[in-house]
């Protein structure tokens, strides 16, 4: 973990050609280089206020030809006060024309007068580490940056003001303040606890129980909101699954043809439903092949047919299927899949009375007939088949330490529900276990480690 004594810079905004580049300076020395950095009229930047701005001139060093300091760039400066920054330390912001090389100068230029590079993530490290934002609200600012939807952000947005964090306080309290009961107990050598005050702390660690319960119940949606949800579409070859993907999607992305085998690897694109990035997958034709190239797709398409949250599995209407293609529709779990009966244009001759636990939707992808229904039977297998208000949802990483306090405090309720004085020991054990798991979830605990992975996921300029 890099000292928070130094002062550190890096650029925040993205390379590219744009309007303007940020160099973010902060730390103890932010206000002194600034000084240094910048030709301005009036007073020097340290001797401005805090959420002022300043229009100048970032000046370099002289040049090894001895000349003297020579221009960088026109900027405009922004100056923050601790501990009214993101950092809450000294922070300078200088805005300068876009494109990657001036934002480079820049950044040379301030890092030859005294700070170095920061770390990823270190701006927003030490948010935490001065108490601006705890773990959870830390979290959700990568969230923000790198949501794929509008329901996404919405849901970060709302862990990032603290909605999740409170969530986890509350239960917090709840296991803290029956922890110390139980163990102002144990002062009672004869007597133990009587049987209401038993009874009261029965119903906390319930409604703790409920709590935890209901926070793991959010981690599919925060999972499909992060990572997207897969979506393999798949089938025997020529009946229609680019012309599905490209139904979806809006465009002609896959090669439609009537030549079997015209896929013949992924093709993997996005698409937003119901606010939830879907990752379609069109897969190569499932049969069997003597050419090497055709089979290794086939390969991959079982692959992603076993890895996929949603199946789409098209078969041709128009003609009656073999024996051994109804087995592997039946494989499939019916609760991830929907079976697509294509070209019923052509007439039907498929039995939908073999696999009558799926769910299935008759369609003409060449003229678009089916589409909204096969975008609904979507929605409905990942459980978005209404408007949802955007609510704060975890992540693997809180789902894993949510899972560890759930088992540990129904272990307390386990032993409570005995009423037995020699159990109330192991249950305190148990209930301190959990607290120090919900404090990493917020940060009230660290390690080292556990920041360096969690920032280690940030960009360098945030």
């Amino acid at each position: 973990m890099s000292t928070q004594q130094d002062t550190i810079a890096a650029i925040s905004t993205p390379p590219g050609v744009g309007a303007i580049s940020i160099v973010r300076i902060s730390g103890p020395e932010s206000f002194d280089i600034a000084d240094r950095v910048l030709r301005c009229s009036g007073p020097a930047p340290s001797k401005r206020q805090g959420q002022t701005f300043i229009r100048g001139f970032v000046h370099s060093e002289p040049g090894d030809d001895g000349k003297g300091e020579r221009e960088v760039d026109e900027v405009i400066m922004l100056i923050y006060r601790a501990p009214h920054s993101y950092t809450r330390e000294d922070v300078v912001e200088i805005q300068g024309h876009g494109g990657r090389t001036a934002a480079r100068r820049v950044l040379r230029t301030v890092l030859e007068h005294g700070a170095r590079l920061a770390d990823a993530g270190e701006f927003t490290m030490r948010a935490f580490l001065n108490g601006r934002v705890d773990l959870l609200q830390a979290e959700a600012v990568m969230d923000v940056i790198s949501a794929k939807s509008e329901r996404a952000a919405g849901a970060a947005m709302d862990q990032l003001a603290g909605s999740l964090s409170n969530w986890i306080q509350s239960t917090y309290n709840i296991l803290i303040s029956t922890c110390a009961e139980l163990e102002l107990s144990l002062d009672f050598d004869d007597e133990g606890l009587p049987g209401p005050a038993l009874d009261d702390i029965d119903r906390r660690i319930t409604s703790a129980v409920e709590a935890l319960e209901s926070l793991l119940g959010t981690w599919d949606e925060g999972h499909l909101l992060r990572e997207g949800a897969l979506v393999g579409i798949s089938g025997r070859p020529n009946v229609g699954k680019s012309t599905l993907l490209n139904l979806l999607i809006g465009s002609d992305r896959a090669i439609v043809a009537a030549v079997p085998g015209t896929t013949r690897d992924t093709i993997e694109e996005e698409v937003i439903i119901k606010g939830v990035p879907l990752r379609i997958v069109d897969t190569a034709g499932l049969r069997e092949t003597d050419c090497p190239v055709e089979s290794q797709g086939v390969d991959r398409a079982r692959e992603i047919i076993d890895r996929a949250d949603i199946n789409l599995r098209v078969v041709d209407a128009s003609e009656p299927l073999l024996d051994d293609e109804w087995v592997r529709i039946r494989e499939m779990n019916p609760a991830k899949a929907v079976v697509v009966f294509n070209k019923i244009d052509l007439g039907e001759k498929v039995e939908q009375g073999k696999i009558p636990e799926f769910t299935v939707v008759r369609a003409c992808l060449l003229s678009g007939e089916g589409i909204d229904r096969i975008r609904g039977a979507i929605e409905e297998k990942l459980g978005f088949d209404g408007d949802i208000a955007a609510h704060a949802v975890i992540s693997e990483r809180h789902r894993r330490v949510v899972s560890l306090v759930l088992d540990d405090v129904r272990g307390v309720q386990g032993l409570l529900e005995q009423r037995r004085e020699d159990l109330i020991v192991p249950a305190v054990t148990l209930l301190r276990g959990a607290l120090d798991k919900l404090g990493e979830l917020t940060g009230q605990t660290y390690t080292e480690e556990l920041l360096t992975n969690i920032f280690s996921r940030f960009c360098i300029g945030k």
